[in-house]
């Protein structure tokens, strides 16, 4: 089924009001759209739809990020594969994983035994100077901040392709780094018990003066 969303304005107005009534001039925000009420169990409603916005102080992250990959698996077949909702079961499991082994973020390879994403994070390999990331067809999220990597890669002429690639490659891969809409690019210093090069990594620095400066350039009037 499909939910019918607000006007795009409906969505800016409602951010903006949940950040004043919260003093905030920057802000982490979750906006969630519902198909409103309905009956108990798996059927839907008539009702319309419903959207609720909570907002937060955005937090800083540390310089790199450490990973550890976790031994569940995303599904690519699954309905929900590649859908952002608020079933978080897997993701609260394997972060708190991750963060008993001392790591910051989770991994997770797909039923393919295929490099998939993280908890909340899209992941990024460097190999043989290529930058690398899991297709949406593994069954990743299509992050905004992946798609901005992506194109802004393409712009400053770094080599970067979608690929398919095998969950090992963690552990021959030159450099490595995640992005979200609230890490842009963040380098990682250690995938399991593999020290990586972090901020150090020639090219991560290459894609992150490439993100800023592609972002810099879409915000110029």
């Amino acid at each position: 089924m499909k939910i019918t969303a607000p006007e795009y304005d409906v969505y800016l107005q409602a951010m903006l009001d949940t950040m004043q009534a919260n003093d905030l001039a920057d802000a982490r925000i979750r906006v969630t759209l519902t198909s409103g009420d309905g009956p108990l169990g798996s059927d839907r409603g008539e009702a319309p739809a419903t959207m609720t916005v909570a907002a937060t102080a955005l937090k800083p992250w540390p310089p790199t990020e450490t990973v550890m990959v976790v031994p569940w698996t995303r599904n690519e077949r699954s309905a929900l594969a590649g859908i952002k909702s608020t079933s978080y079961g897997d993701n609260v499991r394997a972060l708190a994983l991750a963060h008993e082994q001392g790591a910051g973020e989770a991994l997770f390879a797909n039923t393919r035994d295929e490099l998939c994403e993280g908890t909340g994070t899209n992941i990024f390999i460097v190999t043989a100077g290529v930058v690398k990331t899991p297709p949406l067809s593994s069954g990743c999220l299509a992050g905004v901040t992946r798609a901005l990597v992506l194109e802004a890669c393409a712009a400053a002429g770094v080599a970067v392709e979608e690929a398919e690639l095998p969950i090992e490659a963690l552990k021959t891969c030159e450099e490595a780094f995640l992005t979200s809409s609230t890490r842009d690019v963040h380098p990682l210093s250690r995938i399991d018990q593999r020290d990586m090069p972090g901020v150090s990594g020639a090219v991560t620095q290459r894609v992150a003066q490439a993100f800023q400066d592609f972002v810099a350039g879409r915000d110029d009037p």
